[in-house]
């Protein structure tokens, strides 16, 4: 079989994962602090490979055929990244609670997955784009859909891992707990952004 399938399913992977999101925000926060980084990408990688095998199995029509689905994701997603908004400019604010060093700092690796969880699965536009796009897209492939879906999955996998790995290079610039500051503060201001965006179309239709 043509490897064009794959292909088509990697480069369209990539062009609706890379971009500026909150699950994005908090994989590049991770590998800055060089924490639990293997565990961040691998949780996102699969989260995207499910979603995008329910995708090509049908699940996308079941969406479709219930709407309410994504009204309920819209509203908790809201709530979430609301949440996490408000504890980012804490962070930004208290100067003290960005530091490197200390074991009271750390993260667990339990609570890095329950934020990774909450971020995917409580993301509409995660089902859009995984169980609604890649999956009509598979589908229409006919022969090659199983080679699309395995290039769709691979691209999470390439991005995920890419960026949790690379942000390490950025940790000298975040040494200082002023760039800490900032970076919280603009992500603080990003969940907020997409928080709005996700409640909106509730209101709107």
């Amino acid at each position: 079989m043509s490897p064009a399938p794959f292909f088509f399913g990697l480069t369209t992977g990539l062009s609706l994962i890379v971009a500026i999101g909150a699950q994005n925000a908090f994989v590049l926060r991770q590998g800055i602090r060089k924490e639990h980084v293997f565990i961040t990408a691998l949780v996102c990688s699969l989260s995207d490979a499910v979603l995008i095998f329910a995708g090509v199995n049908g699940m996308g029509v079941l969406v479709e055929r219930v709407p309410w689905l994504l009204i309920f994701a819209r509203v908790g997603g809201f709530l979430f990244l609301a949440t996490y908004a408000i504890f980012a400019f804490r962070r930004a604010i208290k100067p003290e609670s960005l530091k490197l060093a200390g074991a009271t700092q750390a993260t667990t690796a339990l609570s890095v997955i329950g934020t990774i969880l909450a971020l995917t699965w409580l993301n509409p536009h995660v089902y859009i784009d995984t169980v609604l796009l890649l999956g009509s897209v598979a589908v229409a492939q006919g022969a090659g859909t199983g080679f699309f879906a395995v290039g769709a999955i691979a691209a999470s996998f390439l991005w995920f891992f890419a960026l949790a790995y690379a942000a390490r290079f950025l940790a000298p610039l975040f040494a200082r707990p002023k760039a800490w500051q900032i970076l919280d503060f603009i992500i603080g201001l990003m969940m907020l952004f997409f928080a709005a965006v996700l409640i909106w179309p509730v209101f709107t239709k």
